[in-house]
């Protein structure tokens, strides 16, 4: 593993294998560009050029976006930007389909509810879709290393867990209306009307019955007639 310096900041490459969506290795990307990006919102977002970053962590003293190929390389970029407790940035020619996560440096003070450790990866919480699953017969995902010792004071893992956590993955999420086009209907010709879903269609005696009760119900002919 090595370090290669960017247009801004700095990220470690791993050794060279193939990516998603036909993107060049992450190793090959000698000039890689990080923005200041913005703090919201949270996750990855993004925007048809690049994705932006952000993650809030009130403690931290230092972030890293880690991104993953298919292989699982890994390159990590330096966050240095910070709004408030939001870590952020943004990444050009990062889109969708591409596999990431964070390492967050900052105390380890389990007495004072602080167990940072940056061997252990951290899951974006706010992101829009997580790939893979815990792998529990890995690399140790807990921050702490284990002890028969129950009054031990369990001292930081430094095993690296990165290839027994799911990695969140960036996604388009726009949608295809297909020309649809919203009604605009005149604040003063616009009824809103509020019901219970499941009490409404259950109880509506034209529909059949196995769409009594349910969403479908609500979204099927007879009831956006009514």
């Amino acid at each position: 593993m090595s370090e290669v310096s960017g247009s801004v900041g700095a990220y470690v490459a791993c050794p060279t294998r193939p990516t998603p969506l036909g993107r060049p290795p992450l190793d090959d990307r000698r000039h890689v560009i990080v923005w200041p990006g913005r703090p919201y919102p949270l996750g990855a977002t993004w925007d048809g050029r690049g994705t932006n970053f952000s993650l809030f962590s009130e403690n931290g003293q230092r972030v890293e976006l880690c991104l993953f190929d298919e292989q699982g390389a890994e390159i990590r970029l330096e966050v240095t930007e910070q709004t408030a407790f939001n870590w952020h940035c943004y990444v050009p020619n990062v889109g969708p389909g591409t596999r990431y996560a964070y390492r967050v440096h900052g105390p380890y003070a389990p007495a004072e509810g602080h167990r940072f450790n940056p061997a252990k990866l951290v899951i974006d919480p706010y992101a829009k879709a997580i790939e893979g699953s815990v792998r529990w017969n890995g690399p140790r995902i807990f921050p702490y290393a284990p002890s028969d010792d129950p009054d031990a004071n369990p001292a930081a893992d430094p095993i690296d867990d990165a290839s027994s956590i799911p990695k969140g993955v960036v996604v388009d999420s726009g949608f295809d209306w297909e020309g649809d086009q919203p009604p605009d209907t005149p604040w003063h010709d616009t009824l809103i009307y509020e019901l219970h879903v499941k009490g409404f269609t259950k109880r509506f005696p034209d529909l059949p019955e196995h769409l009594r009760g349910t969403y479908a119900g609500l979204a099927s002919d007879q009831a956006i007639t009514y």
